[in-house]
């Protein structure tokens, strides 16, 4: 294994409830709409704004963009709190030469709110949010991307992901693909595509990526 991308909201941060909170306020404000946890992630795929764009009914999206975005850093310190579980496993995945990169469907904007307020900014060597794609996952594009900018084949990088669509776009990929249920917030729960492993404690990330490292080797 020489690289491991991971997804972000949910996987490397329990950014679910900060996500939540910011869209509620949106669509309440805009279009007088109620939002429940389940109707925001039945939206989820596009970014945060192709979210807005897409969904809401009134005409002024890029007013209720920059709502999003206020409520979004308003809020992060309280709703969003720092793993420092997470900040050691990054960390010693660095420090064993392995390449970190994030594919993620958040948007770019959102995503550096998120790694500023949680210190991880400068830990990855690539970076590919629902900006920089056509197609978002499940479609395996951003995983492509995150390869060709590492200069990493697919048999040497993992995907690691909390959603049915990032296992289905790590899959599709033809990476060795990691289901996540290690975050008190996550999306998918019973995956319909099956990742090569599903993790539920942190801790135990480092002894599946030993395990697959050994393999690729005999």
């Amino acid at each position: 294994m020489k690289a491991i991308i991971f997804d972000f909201d949910g996987t490397l941060a329990n950014t679910l409830p900060i996500c939540y909170y910011s869209f509620q306020s949106v669509f309440k404000e805009f279009d007088d709409k109620n939002l429940s946890p389940e109707d925001i992630r039945a939206m989820f795929g596009p970014s945060e704004t192709g979210i807005i764009r897409e969904n809401l009914v009134h005409p002024n999206k890029e007013q209720a963009i920059e709502l999003y975005y206020e409520k979004y850093l308003e809020k992060h310190l309280l709703l969003v709190e720092p793993n420092n579980e997470m900040d050691e496993l990054l960390r010693s995945i660095k420090e064993n030469g392995h390449k970190l990169g994030i594919v993620t469907g958040k948007a770019r904007r959102s995503l550096e709110i998120s790694l500023k307020a949680l210190q991880m900014d400068g830990l990855f060597d690539v970076i590919i949010t629902g900006d920089d794609v056509i197609n978002p996952k499940p479609h395996p594009e951003g995983i492509i991307k995150a390869l060709s900018l590492l200069d990493v084949n697919k048999e040497d990088a993992m995907f690691v992901g909390d959603s049915e669509a990032d296992i289905a776009a790590g899959v599709s990929a033809g990476l060795l693909t990691i289901g996540v249920q290690w975050l008190e917030d996550y999306q998918t729960a019973d995956f319909i595509t099956q990742p090569n492993r599903i993790i539920k404690e942190i801790k135990h990330f480092n002894h599946i990526l030993n395990e697959f490292t050994i393999q690729s080797r005999l």
